[in-house]
């Protein structure tokens, strides 16, 4: 049997180390890294590159969602498996959109996880069954669903930058962090505001938390 590679990506240890230990346990399924950032999962991927990577979306200076669109693009044959404790449609459609092959909640990582990585691992899909249930219902309700307005498009330089503003970053340290010069973050801050009609800080930083890029608690985002 082919020997599985594995990258983990979760800002907390303990959830890294019940992964590990979960893991470990089993045969062919190799443990290549472990990212605490979701920048940090992009770069090792890159040089790795693992065959799965298990993906919180809820990652600091790098949402999991935009994470996994970057891995993608750059290794297409990777299978990113989303452990998340959003339930939510919002969450498990930007999961999905970004080219996820399985979404899995945390409380039933310990059941699922071994199960996703063998069916990804064969090309098929596989979500919790909560989650799985909601797919199915949606997807016999979308012929009576009402049209949804289109969702504003980022690039992905945008998308970065969105995220470390609404996680506090200064424009100098956004320029640090991402290699750009002061001037063209700016400009990339300014292209935003235009493409959300949004035109302070504050409102990034809430509409961040509500598309799932941020946690609610970053930065003081009020949840209501």
């Amino acid at each position: 049997m082919t020997n599985t590679t594995v990258l983990l990506v979760d800002d907390h240890t303990i959830v890294r180390q019940g992964l590990k230990a979960l893991l470990n346990a089993e045969k062919n399924i190799t443990i290549v890294g472990e990212a605490q950032t979701g920048r940090e999962a992009v770069d090792l991927a890159s040089q790795l590159r693992p065959s799965v990577v298990i993906m919180d979306l809820a990652m600091p200076r790098l949402n999991g969602a935009e994470a996994t669109r970057q891995i993608l693009k750059a290794n297409p044959s990777a299978k990113i498996i989303v452990l998340s404790t959003y339930a939510d449609d919002e969450h498990v459609q930007q999961a999905l959109t970004a080219g996820a092959a399985a979404y899995l909640l945390k409380q039933t990582a310990a059941e699922d996880v071994v199960d996703a990585i063998r069916e990804v691992g064969k090309g098929n899909a596989y979500f919790s069954p909560v989650i799985a249930k909601r797919l199915r219902e949606q997807t016999l309700q979308q012929a009576d669903d009402a049209p949804r307005t289109p969702e504003v498009e980022l690039t992905q330089r945008e998308a970065e930058v969105l995220q470390l503003i609404a996680e506090g970053y200064a424009n100098k340290q956004i320029a640090a962090e991402l290699n750009l010069s002061v001037k063209t973050v700016e400009k990339h801050r300014q292209q935003v505001m235009q493409k959300l009609n949004i035109h302070n800080i504050a409102g990034l930083v809430r509409h961040a938390a509500a598309k799932g890029i941020i946690e609610a608690n970053v930065a003081g985002v009020p949840t209501n």
